[in-house]
């Protein structure tokens, strides 16, 4: 699979203007990469929304069981679910008007990405949102890892 198209930086810039995200399979547990990631971007400012049937609150805001259940608009889907639930997650993000698909690292499926796309919705996939923002909106952007010219050879002394 060719994921530039789902890589590109212009609209990762882009999606991480928007400033509702729906966590689909945010977990309660601290431990786990959704929870930090969440944590991650409630700091940075955005309105997080957990989407998890087995947990009534995270991070101190209601969990939802679906997307379809949230009573109010949200920009982005982020989902840390298995690759066979992700068709079904896409259309329901289509279903309520969100403006982006977003698939984690290794959270992959052409499928869903072809029903985002028809249904309007950019389309981020095997890329990790809390990576991507420090990278363009956090620090790392201060250290050069946007530039492409990063390069693990030394400079010669002298």
């Amino acid at each position: 699979m060719n994921f530039a198209k789902y890589q590109d930086p212009d609209v990762i810039r882009r999606v991480l203007s928007y400033r509702t995200v729906a966590i689909v399979g945010l977990s309660g547990n601290e431990l786990r990469a959704s929870n930090f990631v969440g944590r991650y971007l409630q700091i940075q400012g955005y309105e997080v929304i957990p989407v998890n049937p087995r947990e009534s609150s995270i991070l101190g805001n209601t969990s939802y069981p679906s997307l379809g259940d949230i009573p109010q608009p949200v920009e982005i889907v982020d989902v840390f679910r298995k690759p066979e639930a992700l068709p079904a997650i896409a259309e329901e993000a289509v279903a309520i008007g969100a403006k982006c698909l977003w698939m984690q690292f290794g959270v992959i499926s052409q499928e869903a990405a072809d029903i985002a796309t028809a249904g309007g919705l950019d389309v981020v996939m095997d890329k990790c949102i809390k990576v991507e923002y420090a990278r363009y909106r956090g620090r790392m952007h201060w250290l050069g890892f946007n530039t492409k010219r990063i390069i693990a050879q030394r400079a010669s002394p002298g």
